[in-house]
């Protein structure tokens, strides 16, 4: 499979705000957060801009995801990865070459993920742990590489 991660372009952003929606859609109306409209304009009002990626695979937009400066380190959000393109490695991929950045860069990173979402699991798998937590929200951390 060819993986590129490039630049966010003109469009992409309803694109990921779609995406988001669809992909957390389950875990928020679990939680009881699911909102129409509010599940778009989170997006819409803080991805794009230098930051932020769009993961093709193959030529086919699949993904998103910002890793900007934060926090004492990297904040990773809008990690988004289309339904029918889980479970083949590229989130994987994707977090791989964001880890090496921040080792590069002896950093943290830092993310947030819903109570109960799947992804906390690859999360911790790489060394991510709980920073806290609360009804929807659990904040992890992957310390500094020394």
């Amino acid at each position: 499979m060819d993986l590129v991660v490039r630049g966010v372009r003109g469009g992409d952003v309803e694109w990921v705000a779609e995406l988001k929606a669809a992909v957390m859609r389950g875990d928020l109306e679990r939680l009881g957060r699911y909102e129409h409209h509010r599940a778009r304009q989170l997006v819409r009002d803080s991805f794009g801009g230098e930051h932020s990626r769009v993961i093709e695979a193959d030529g086919e937009a699949v993904g998103s995801f910002t890793a900007r400066p934060g926090e004492g380190g990297l904040v990773l959000e809008h990690f988004y990865l289309a339904a029918a393109h889980q479970g083949r490695g590229i989130g994987t991929r994707v977090l791989e070459e964001v880890l090496a950045r921040a080792d590069a860069e002896r950093v943290a990173v830092r993310l947030t993920v819903l109570r109960g979402s799947a992804a906390r699991r690859l999360y911790e798998r790489y060394g991510f742990t709980v920073e806290a937590e609360d009804e929807v929200d659990v904040r992890m951390v992957r310390a500094a590489v020394r």
